[in-house]
């Protein structure tokens, strides 16, 4: 390998590992947004079970006469 072929493949699998790097940086943005949405779905399913929960409690109904 002279040194136009090494010069070519070095350039060659440099911009080759910079796409791939930008590629994952893209998923990866794409995966924490997905997450931070899913964090979100997550908080608002534990507070409507637990805005459930509490109306089932004996002491929160108004049926007790309490």
């Amino acid at each position: 390998m002279d040194w136009q072929e090494f010069e070519t493949s070095y350039r060659e699998q440099t911009r080759d590992i910079l796409n791939r790097l930008q590629s994952t940086m893209l998923v990866s943005s794409q995966l924490e947004a997905a997450l931070a949405e899913i964090h979100e779905s997550v908080q608002s399913l534990t507070r409507d079970v637990e805005a459930f929960l509490a109306e089932q409690r004996p002491d929160a109904n108004s049926e007790n006469g309490v």
